[in-house]
């Protein structure tokens, strides 16, 4: 891990377009601005986790499903 020291004005370069900003240091908040291009998707860390346990639930929930399609129809074949 990268530890930066930055102060209010300043700012940081990741790869090339990605621009972040200190705008302000409130106390123990600090407010960062994201200057990036449109097709790089910015996205808060604890948001981006909401999103793939959904998507993990989602895919758990389909295998649960073709699992139970599987054994109806293998044993509709059966009779």
């Amino acid at each position: 891990m990268l530890v930066l020291t930055r102060r209010t004005g300043e700012a940081f370069v990741i790869g090339e377009g990605i621009r972040v900003i200190v705008l302000a240091v409130e106390g123990e908040r600090v407010k960062l601005g994201i200057e990036a291009p449109r097709e790089v998707p910015v996205v808060r860390s604890e948001l981006l986790a909401v999103v793939e346990a959904a998507n993990r639930q989602a895919a758990g929930t389909r295998t649960q499903v073709l699992e139970r399609l599987k054994r109806v129809f293998t044993s509709t074949s059966r009779s």
